[in-house]
């Protein structure tokens, strides 16, 4: 199911008023991206997932949020209700940035992975281009560690 679909029927059995709230009360993560670090909101579940970034009006530059999925799949995000423009680094299971796609608020257009990923971290647009992180560059964190390890271990 796309995420487009998934959006729209989670805004349906949740509501409007619900999902006009941002999520400022997120589990947070810890990312190393080199010298710098990140402190990431968890959107772990499909409703912390389909909800993400709306409604924020804006977040500190060291913040983001990282979208954790079941399965590594070519995952695609848009920005409806979104306000603030974004950078989508979207992450292989070892860190890997495996593409980033600028996006502008509050737009229907769909930014893809270029192949599938388990992992999506969105920051303010500019921040990854301002440190010079770019395609192939490794996140550290023990969310990246642990899903490897899970890949790796015999049943």
């Amino acid at each position: 199911m796309t995420r487009t679909v998934r959006t729209f029927l989670l805004f349906l059995l949740f509501g409007h008023a619900a999902a006009q709230t941002p999520q400022t009360q997120l589990p947070r993560v810890k990312l190393q991206a080199g010298m710098y670090q990140i402190d990431a909101q968890l959107a772990a579940t499909p409703e912390q997932r389909a909800i993400g970034l709306m409604y924020r009006q804006d977040m500190p530059q060291h913040e983001g949020m990282l979208f954790v999925f079941e399965e590594p799949q070519v995952q695609c995000f848009w920005m409806k209700n979104t306000l603030m423009a974004l950078t989508a680094a979207f992450i292989a299971d070892d860190g890997t940035i495996v593409n980033l796609a600028d996006m502008k608020p509050q737009t229907t257009h769909s930014h893809c992975s270029e192949k599938p990923v388990r992992y999506v971290l969105e920051m303010k647009q500019g921040w990854f281009a301002q440190k010079n992180i770019k395609k192939s560059f490794v996140l550290k964190s023990s969310v990246f560690k642990t899903a490897s390890l899970k890949a790796t271990s015999p049943p």
